[in-house]
């Protein structure tokens, strides 16, 4: 009989976790998705911003490089 009981109490238990928390991990996934639109956003702004900087610190390199003797492929 206790072997029974035990059953039966697991399985609830069991049934408890998978049912009453999906409310607590739809609202974590939302969360982690703001957070990773918050960085895409982020990303994006800071390649606007710094895109020509960044591309003209690119070149100088490259150019750096073919004058060393170093051959690029681009």
């Amino acid at each position: 009989m206790n072997q029974v009981y035990a059953l039966i109490a697991t399985f609830q238990a069991f049934l408890d976790d998978r049912f009453e928390n999906r409310q607590d991990r739809g609202a974590t996934a939302v969360e982690y998705g703001l957070m990773v639109g918050l960085i895409a956003v982020g990303i994006i702004v800071t390649v606007a911003l710094l895109g020509d900087q960044l591309s003209s610190m690119f070149k100088g390199v490259t150019d750096a490089l073919t004058g060393a003797g170093v051959t690029t492929t681009t």
